[in-house]
């Protein structure tokens, strides 16, 4: 089987597109490149630099001068998928924090910032082998993409996933805050979210991630299939 250069996972937030693209690129020996983990970094660098997160000026200055890295997890053992470092600094897990998931659709929508942001993730997909996860990234940081998935779940299924996940890691998660704060974020993140026209949709509620990257096994397979019945 001969997979698509570029796949690409798009979805709302809490309906496991980073476990499904480190699963997935982990099967294809391919990089995982989670792209909202670089906006979460941003609105943490908002946070601690005191910034208005409306202040759209301020917020793109400050976006073309950080340095966010996105790394493989090393060998950390705190479950993380990928390091996260800005200006140095290991802020993985602090990307997670409730006030973080709070700004970080305003800091994302002003257009300057998303074009600064944009830009390095194209970068990145464009060398190939990736599986990149995000909002907008199917649709229009990589619309050429061979493959691209969208991948949703219900309010009350997303909801209880980032609780949980919250609780493994120690910390303190209130579901039905939780919830709200997604349906909020939801609708600030509706004018970039919507799946591209040639996405393949999986509603993963009731499905483990396993079963999730198996699906999108047999996809890549039946388009291997097409690929190889055009060329007859």
């Amino acid at each position: 089987m001969s997979a698509p250069s570029v796949i690409t996972i798009d979805g709302p937030a809490g309906a496991g597109k980073s476990t499904l693209g480190e699963l997935l690129a982990r099967r294809l020996g391919y990089l995982f490149f989670d792209t909202g983990v670089m906006y979460r970094a941003l609105a943490w660098a908002v946070l601690h630099g005191a910034i208005d997160p409306e202040d759209g000026e301020a917020v793109t200055v400050l976006a073309r001068d950080l340095d966010i890295q996105v790394l493989p997890p090393g060998d950390a053992t705190d479950g993380r998928l990928y390091t996260v470092l800005v200006n140095g600094v290991d802020v993985t897990w602090e990307l997670r924090h409730p006030d973080v998931e709070r700004i970080v659709s305003i800091t994302a929508r002003h257009p300057a910032v998303r074009t600064v942001m944009r830009e390095r993730q194209r970068a990145i997909g464009s060398r190939g082998r990736v599986v990149m996860v995000g909002r907008d990234i199917g649709s229009i940081v990589m619309p050429d993409a061979p493959l691209k998935i969208y991948l949703d779940a219900s309010i009350d299924e997303r909801a209880r996933r980032r609780t949980d996940e919250i609780l493994r890691r120690g910390g303190d998660a209130d579901l039905q805050r939780i919830r709200n704060d997604m349906i909020r974020r939801d609708s600030l993140d509706r004018y970039v979210s919507a799946p591209a026209a040639d996405a393949c949709t999986i509603i993963s509620d009731g499905l483990s991630p396993e079963q999730v990257v198996a699906l999108v096994i047999a996809r890549i397979a039946d388009r291997c299939d097409d690929s190889q019945e055009a060329r007859a």
